[in-house]
């Protein structure tokens, strides 16, 4: 897997509360979470992602509730991959439950700024900067969640397996 796109870097401690805010959680409906990703902390992210586009961020990306709409939300707005110093773990898995690739990088994301353009292959692991023609190395993903996401979430994966 290989993702290209510009990078949108935020800070550390993004909660899901600004990722997707809880005003509009009375749906799941990717497209319409879509519209309103990252809204409190970035007013004009949703207007300035475009797909493929890879967002960047410091510590603990996706602290607070344990909501799946926060991931549902970045990938629907056109996400292709997270690369993070660290995540909150149950946002980790919730991530990977809906098929949205993510990385831990801390070199990477130190190196990484705002605008750059980004090469991810997921299957090695190495991230390019192409702004800067820097590269780094990531831990690739494991087959099993490599499947998961190829497949676009944990019950696609397993619908596939039991044949439904």
């Amino acid at each position: 897997m290989k993702f290209r796109g510009t990078v949108h870097k935020y800070g550390r401690d993004i909660d899901t509360d600004v990722i997707i805010p809880a005003r509009y959680l009375n749906t799941s409906v990717p497209e319409e979470l879509a519209k309103h990703c990252m809204e409190d902390l970035d007013a004009g992210f949703v207007s300035a992602v475009a797909p493929g586009d890879i967002l960047v961020a410091e510590e603990n990306f996706g602290c607070g509730s344990s909501r799946e709409h926060a991931p549902i939300s970045i990938k629907a707005a056109g996400v292709s991959v997270i690369i993070a110093k660290s995540f909150a773990r149950i946002f980790y898995r919730n991530a990977i439950n809906t098929g949205l690739p993510i990385m831990e990088a801390p070199e990477a994301v130190d190196g990484i700024t705002n605008g750059d353009v980004v090469v991810v292959d997921a299957d090695s692991g190495v991230i390019t900067n192409e702004t800067t023609g820097a590269t780094y190395q990531a831990q690739p993903f494991p087959p099993f969640i490599k499947d998961i996401i190829e497949k676009g979430g944990l019950v696609a994966s397993a619908r596939e397996k039991v044949g439904a």
